[in-house]
């Protein structure tokens, strides 16, 4: 019986779509679509051609993030053209021909194949990609063949009330939907344009991380509000909400959101950037390895990473040291015996500062900031005494200047025979006869 039914599906099947391809409309729909593939494919190549910057198979396309997604967005051209004709071509077979099946079916595949196409150049994430292409994709096809909207109207009837509020199965599955796809828009979104501000190389990089952050600031609140208007959420009446509120969660808030002012200001007024070595007014220094609306992290030479609010930028003071001019001047204090001759040592001393390879010297670096080697003061029990030198960088962590030169004056004054001194007191006798001949009781 089950084989019977099945010829006889099978049968009428063959006789429809013998009864379907004897019309001669079935040949003129098809020579339609043939007919448009064509013209998109050329047109397509046209476009390209006179747009270079649209074909992703150029080497520019494929050096900078920028034209490497314009060259993706060139590769949509042959299909997008493709189902703007066919849209077209489905009014006038159903005008003219009186039916036009056979295009809006080859306009249902181009679309579903033009989303498949952007999932596979656009979403580089696996989980991503599979949501699309399982989940997706169904959802396109129920809606090109007209059934989504049946669908709908049977998840909004498996509903739930809790009190005034309603909560529907389709209300679930459109948050847990569009939620998850502005996310994912809202994270590409972001990652790319801070690809692509970081590549103007013509701004100096202060400017690009205040763009950066302002960009990110911007795709965060426009996500938020998205995310919002899908779960059905008043605007109006959240603004009247958040401004009831608003002081109460202000006075709990105040530090995070002194903190966010704070980046902004920081990030406006290019007073700390990434680099940057920065001296609190504690003490502590680091590098400024990132900025973040909050807060600012430091990295010290040993390791540690050192979060500080941002705040503390605005109302403290703080030492940049690399704000505007890497180089620095550092000063190497020794000592050296009384009856040195100081005019030679000196000249010594100059030499063999400036032979240092992290030591400007040289007669291409201006007179102020050769090295310079000066007596400090007079000491008790030698001439104290300073040399003064540039670097680029800080001497400390990998550079460890300071540690080299003292080294270097050590072996220089040993090689010339000066002597270094050391703590002496004189100790001097007063009545030498009177404490001699006193007796024990006088």
């Amino acid at each position: 019986m089950v084989i019977d039914e099945l010829i006889q599906l099978v049968d009428d099947i063959v006789q429809t779509a013998r009864a379907a391809f004897a019309q001669p409309e079935i040949y003129t729909q098809i020579g339609i679509v043939l007919a448009i593939y064509l013209v998109a494919w050329v047109l397509a190549n046209r476009i390209r051609k006179y747009a270079p910057f649209l074909d992703v198979s150029q080497e520019e396309a494929a050096a900078h993030p920028a034209r490497k997604f314009i060259g993706k967005v060139g590769g949509l051209i042959f299909p997008v053209l493709a189902i703007l004709m066919l849209r077209i071509s489905v009014e006038v077979s159903e005008s003219v021909l009186h039916q036009g099946w056979l295009v809006q079916s080859a306009l249902t595949v181009a679309i579903l194949l033009l989303f498949y196409s952007v999932i596979g150049n656009f979403v580089q994430n696996r989980v991503a990609a599979g949501v699309f292409k399982w989940l997706g994709m169904p959802l396109l096809f129920l809606h090109l063949l007209g059934v989504l909207g049946g669908l709908i109207a049977i998840l909004e009837s498996i509903s739930v009330n809790i009190g005034n509020i309603e909560i529907s199965a389709y209300g679930i599955a459109r948050v847990a939907i569009f939620g998850s796809l502005l996310f994912w828009l809202g994270r590409i979104s972001s990652k790319t344009g801070r690809t692509f501000i970081a590549h103007q190389e013509s701004l100096d990089i202060r400017t690009r991380e205040v763009a950066a952050k302002l960009f990110e600031v911007a795709i965060f609140f426009l996500i938020s509000l998205l995310i919002l208007q899908v779960m059905g959420i008043n605007l109006t009446t959240l603004a009247v909400f958040g401004g009831a509120i608003g002081v109460g969660i202000g006075l709990g808030l105040q530090a995070i959101a002194s903190n966010f002012i704070s980046g902004i200001i920081i990030l406006l007024d290019r007073s700390v950037s990434i680099g940057d070595y920065v001296e609190l007014d504690d003490g502590r220094t680091g590098i400024v390895r990132e900025l973040n609306m909050r807060s600012t992290t430091l990295e010290t030479f040993d390791g540690k990473d050192i979060v500080v609010p941002n705040e503390k930028f605005i109302a403290e003071i703080f030492t940049n040291w690399t704000h505007k001019d890497k180089s620095q001047r550092y000063r190497v204090d020794f000592s050296v015996a009384y009856h040195s001759d100081i005019r030679k040592l000196v000249e010594i001393i100059k030499a063999v500062v400036a032979s240092h390879p992290q030591v400007f010297s040289g007669d291409a670096v201006p007179f102020e900031e050769r090295p310079d080697c000066e007596i400090d003061s007079f000491g008790d029990s030698g001439i104290n005494m300073f040399v003064e030198f540039w670097m680029e960088g800080i001497d400390d962590g990998k550079n460890r200047v300071g540690g080299d030169l003292l080294l270097m004056i050590l072996e220089a004054l040993q090689e010339h025979g000066y002597e270094i001194p050391f703590p002496q007191r004189e100790v001097r006798v007063v009545n030498k006869d009177f404490s001699i001949n006193r007796k024990p009781g006088d």
